[in-house]
This record gives C-alpha cells, structure tokens and sequence, in this order.
C-alpha cells in the first residue's frame, strides 16, 4: 500500500486531517469530526513503516530515529511545476510503532474575503511596521489566516517577505513582492540562529511560523521595534491571554521591559475559532484586539485584566470580541446557538448579545 489512496480519499473528502495509527483504519478529520476511511484496512505497524519511508530523506530518517518525532512538509502529486495535494506531517511514536498525523494545506492561498476574515485583515496587511498575533488553538485555521494576509501583501506591495516556518506549509505564487521561505533543519538549522540572521537579510515583512520560546518571542518583539513588520502565531484562547502569556514567559526581573516593547510594538491580535455551520462546513469566528492607545496603556501598566472590557466596548475602533462575533453569526442564521455557546468564553455575554 501507498499514500496515494490515503491522500486521494482525505482530498475527495475536503479532508483538513489525516491520522495513521497502528491497528486502526486511517482516519480523517472533516469539518471538525474523525471519521475512519473504512475501505481501507487496519494498518500494522509495517504498514505503516512502508508507506512514510518513501516519502523521507536520509536526513530526515535520521532525525526521526535520533528524536522520535520529525515535522516536514510534503507535496503529492507534483508535476512540473503544479502539485495535487500539500500536507504538514508530524510523525512520531506511539506504543513503540511508528504514526502519522497529516494536516492537508490547500493548493490555493484563498483571500481575506473568500475566507471570511474580517475587514480589518487588509488593514493589518497594509501596516509599514508592528507585531500582529494570530492566536487560537490548535487547527483553528492560525496558518491559513496568516498565509492570507501575507499573500495580500504579496500581491499588492513590492516588499522583502522573510518567513522562518517550521515546517514551510503555504508556497506564495508570483507578486509584487521578493519571498525567502526558510525553514528550520533545511535551510537554517535552529529558530534562534534564523531570528538573528533575519536582520541581515534586509527584510520589510516578516513571518516567524510560531514563538515557542522566550528567546523567539523577544527576537520577535525587538525585530519589530526596529521598524519591521512582524507576524506570528500562538496557542491560547484569546487576545488578553496571548498578551499574559507572552509577559509571563520571561522572568520577573525582564517583565516590566516587556510590557513596554510589547505596548509599543503590538499592532493587534486575531484570536479566531473555526465553528460549525448548520448547513455543514465551518465559518470562522474571530476576535480582534486593535492596539489603541487603550489598549498600550493597558499593556504598560500590566492592567491585561482590563484588555476584555477594553475590546468589548470599542467596536467604534474596529474591535470585536469572540461572544460578539458568534453572536453575529447566530443572528444571520449560520450556526446554532448551541454551538455558539460550545466555543464561547464568557457564555453570560454571549446570551445577553444574542438576546439584544
């Protein structure tokens, strides 16, 4: 057996996941929901070792047996220069056999409108310098709302793009724009050694796929003081909390410094969950946080507890919380209350705007 079944069921399926496991059938994720490929048979722990070994280098066999886990990327179907499928793949060790989990990238890079992004995406595209967050767990959608804003800017601004992705995911067509896509243990061996080289590689823009450290974060957040543009990507569930997690992820005694490169470099954040429609698919819902002067100040002072109420009170600003926009979306008739108070954070603010 082949990935070529496994790839072609997940693409036929508008498939966003796929999971090899031993002694299971594959499995896909769509619209959110597992489902087992079914025509397929269980997959043995050789099944398995036969069908990822094809598709690895002889340095990346050595990093998985060396580390137990390897990201990468991998096209499928390429000819010429067209490809039929692209896939993000984590593999890695369970039960002592070999597993896979594929995230399926789209061929096309869709564009703020097709995507359902909110207005204020082109004016995040459009800045000459700041930090933009794209925030949200886990396969809500963070790399394909960033890949979007970014090829904005590709097609319509003549600019140096710099990404350091781990592993490359999105490749942007022809623009107006120069793009270098560096990715980690091809192209630069280590996030740090690729932060500190960026500044020498006269970038305008660049994208840093997520800060996973301390070290990252500053790097980031002193790129940006010096009159880039940087975007990037973190777990958390909402713009108050990217902001706490980023000020407690350095000491005590560095806080302070922090807070004062942080309120004067953030250009905004988007917090955004992928919800399911009630006519099938899903939309997306996001939160948006706008650096006004509010909100720096709320960030210097160390006052993030009041960077919710802030958010929910400016939609003059162009702000939006999460429970405002899965109101919104109930209101239009695009997915159920039920499912709206599944993702909201602040249920008793949800109720009072669907109510209004």
């Amino acid at each position: 057996m082949t990935l070529t079944e496994i790839f072609d069921n997940a693409l036929a399926n508008n498939a966003s996941d796929i999971h090899l496991i031993a002694d299971s059938h594959p499995v896909i994720r769509v619209d959110g929901k597992l489902a087992a490929i079914t025509t397929i048979p269980q997959l043995t722990p050789q099944d398995i070792e036969t069908i990822i070994t094809p598709i690895l280098t002889d340095p990346q066999k050595e990093v998985l047996v060396n580390n137990r886990s390897l990201d990468f990327s991998h096209a499928y179907g390429v000819e010429g220069r067209s490809e039929k499928g692209r896939f993000r793949i984590n593999l890695y060790y369970q039960k002592d056999t070999l597993a896979a989990a594929f995230r399926v990238l789209p061929k096309q890079i869709k564009t703020i409108e097709e995507l359902g992004l909110p207005q204020i995406c082109h004016t995040f595209a459009a800045l000459k310098q700041g930090f933009i967050l794209v925030t949200g767990p886990t396969g809500q959608g963070k790399s394909t709302t960033l890949a979007s804003i970014i090829n904005e800017i590709n097609m319509t601004r003549p600019v140096n793009i710099i990404t350091i992705e781990d592993p490359i995911e999105y490749i942007y067509p022809p623009g107006k724009s120069i793009i270098s896509q560096r990715e980690i243990g091809i192209d630069t061996l280590s996030w740090g050694e690729a932060l500190r080289s960026a500044l020498r590689e006269d970038p305008d823009v660049l994208l840093i796929g997520e800060m996973r450290d301390p070290e990252s974060t500053a790097s980031a957040i002193t790129i940006a003081e010096t009159g880039h543009l940087v975007f990037s990507t973190l777990h958390t569930n909402s713009a108050s909390q990217s902001i706490n997690r980023i000020i407690d992820s350095f000491p005590e005694h560095q806080q302070n410094q922090i807070k004062i490169q942080l309120s004067t470099t953030i250009g905004g954040i988007i917090s955004q969950r992928l919800v399911p429609r009630i006519d099938g698919g899903r939309v997306v819902a996001s939160e948006i946080m706008i650096a006004t002067n509010a909100i720096r100040s709320n960030i210097r002072e160390g006052k993030t507890h009041l960077l919710d109420s802030t958010i929910e009170t400016s939609q003059d600003a162009g702000m939006i919380s999460l429970e405002a926009s899965l109101a919104d979306l109930v209101k239009r008739g695009i997915i159920s209350v039920d499912v709206a108070q599944g993702y909201s954070l602040r249920k008793e603010l949800l109720t009072r705007l669907i109510s209004s």
